[in-house]
């Protein structure tokens, strides 16, 4: 666990999202286009789908506030983390979706020390008697969620979802992480811009996702105010510099003055330099399969592709241990590609468990054990 108490923060919501518009109504956000109809990628506000976004004061080595998205006033607590680079609002289309199906309480972390902070917020929002909570983690925060259970820093802890995360896939994908992140553009020229290509890409195949979660995942470049500000550069940023002996000037002060017509250009870049995190990333996975399994507490497994199990994990689903579902034409964002069916996932686990009661009609579409 030590590297993941020392990880570094992945993702934190901005106080506010910077949204130059509100995109409309929530049902209007889907992908629904006539003939000739181009695509809405404005940006959508978090307040459409979460009731609330708060801090909780942990201690912790950054020394700051956890953020925190709320929705909901009864039954269990889902408590979720996402994935590296991603936010808390990556599980707005899945919240305004389970909420609908069974009574429950979301809270969807914005992760930064990782597995240590999860236990030390159910402690400092709920005190010694917090409400029965369930882990649901993506990729990443899957790796969290099963590190926080089997360390047992969440005593209510009633059950433990992982989506499109195992251990053998992860630790081969690691070789070619840093190649895909290179592959990524580095700036946006606007937020719209950023959904736009995070949809045309695959990343998130659902629009009504991307044109929220991808708020959290950007942010303007350092030392660009907002479109309404007066000054594009902040003071200082380019510096004065001596001529060099021919008269010529500084190569270093052309350089920054070509980045800062770059970052004028394009003013919005990655929230999470998620290559700087690969010193993390064989400890949140290595031996993720067994930890998972040795889980005393009913669990799920939710995957894009049933070809990524490995073979801990294909033997223990033979042995029973854990509930699986495969979500076929879902990218690795799973939870957003098919924010529904994710939601159905859960929603049957939980009342063939009997941890939460259905609400608006809802019933699992398989029989119950």
């Amino acid at each position: 666990m030590s590297a993941l108490e020392k990880s570094m923060h992945l993702g934190r919501l901005p106080s506010r999202p910077p949204l130059p518009g509100s995109g409309g109504s929530q049902s209007g956000a889907k992908m629904r286009m006539g003939p000739g109809r181009k695509r809405d990628f404005s940006p959508v506000p978090w307040s459409q789908y979460f009731e609330s976004m708060e801090d909780v004061e942990v201690e912790n080595e950054t020394g700051k506030d956890i953020s925190f998205a709320k929705c909901g006033s009864e039954g269990p607590v889902l408590l979720l983390l996402h994935g590296g680079g991603h936010s808390a609002l990556s599980w707005a289309v899945f919240t305004a979706a389970i909420i609908s199906r069974v009574q429950c309480r979301i809270v969807a972390l914005d992760l930064r020390s990782h597995g240590e902070d999860v236990g030390n917020v159910v402690e400092a929002m709920y005190g010694d008697l917090p409400p029965p909570i369930m882990l649901i983690g993506h990729s990443m925060g899957g790796a969290i969620a099963v590190h926080t259970a089997s360390s047992n820093l969440v005593p209510s802890l009633l059950g433990l979802c992982m989506i499109d995360v195992v251990e053998g896939t992860a630790m081969d994908a690691l070789n070619s992480m840093q190649n895909f992140l290179r592959g990524r553009p580095k700036t946006f020229k606007s937020l719209e811009n950023a959904i736009e290509w995070s949809v045309k890409s695959g990343q998130i195949r659902n629009l009504e996702s991307a044109r929220v979660s991808m708020v959290g995942q950007v942010k303007q470049c350092e030392g660009i105010t907002s479109p309404e500000g007066s000054k594009s550069i902040v003071e200082g940023i380019i510096e004065e510099e001596e001529e060099d002996e021919e008269g010529s000037e500084s190569i270093s002060k052309r350089k920054k003055e070509d980045d800062m017509e770059t970052k004028k250009d394009h003013p919005y870049t990655w929230r999470i330099e998620l290559a700087k995190t690969e010193k993390y990333w064989d400890g949140w996975f290595r031996g993720l399969s067994n930890l998972f399994l040795s889980c005393p507490i009913p669990k799920l497994l939710l995957l894009a592709g049933v070809d990524r199990l490995d073979k801990d994990l294909t033997i223990g689903q033979m042995q029973g241990k854990f509930q699986m579902q495969v979500l076929p034409q879902c990218g690795h964002a799973v939870h957003e590609d098919a924010p529904d069916k994710v939601a159905e996932a859960v929603a049957t686990f939980l009342i063939r468990h009997r941890f939460a009661e259905p609400i608006g009609g809802f019933q699992c579409p398989f029989p119950g054990s």
